[in-house]
């Protein structure tokens, strides 16, 4: 029972929501990072390289051949295209998040500033806003008692 109170509040406080809600959003960011990659950017990168397809591309150890019993023995190889193409998926996303992040902590910190305007500032840090000025008033009176 407790176990099950517990998953309760955590499913009630948000953060399941928050993380289906990642999970959603993740997947169809791959979706996009999928198309930008695969027709976006190969594409003139394969014109540059006189059609030259990267996912095919690989480092052949061993071509297939037929041995002398008849087995037949399959190539071996390291595809390093595949490397190259999840490469350029980890860039895209990677370049793409920081852009989000920047962006979000930008608007982050305009929101936390009391003086901007421009953003509407959470009731939370006004008010800290509020009692860290009044602290300060408070703390120069004391000063100037004791010299008194």
């Amino acid at each position: 029972m407790k176990l099950l109170k517990e998953f309760k509040e955590f499913a009630v406080k948000g953060n399941m929501v928050d993380i289906a809600i990642g999970v959603i959003i993740g997947a169809a960011f791959n979706k996009v990072v999928n198309v930008i990659v695969k027709d976006i950017i190969l594409p003139p990168l394969t014109f540059l390289t006189e059609g030259l397809s990267w996912e095919d591309q690989k480092w052949v150890l061993r071509d297939a051949f037929t041995s002398k019993k008849g087995v037949v023995l399959d190539e071996i190889a390291i595809g390093y295209g595949k490397l190259v193409e999840a490469l350029v998926d980890f860039l895209v996303i990677g370049l793409t998040v920081f852009l989000v992040v920047k962006v979000m902590n930008g608007i982050k910190n305009r929101a936390q500033d009391v003086k901007d305007t421009t953003i509407k500032t959470p009731k939370d840090i006004e008010l800290l806003h509020k009692i860290s000025d009044l602290l300060e008033d408070q703390n120069s009176f004391l000063k100037d008692q004791k010299k008194i």
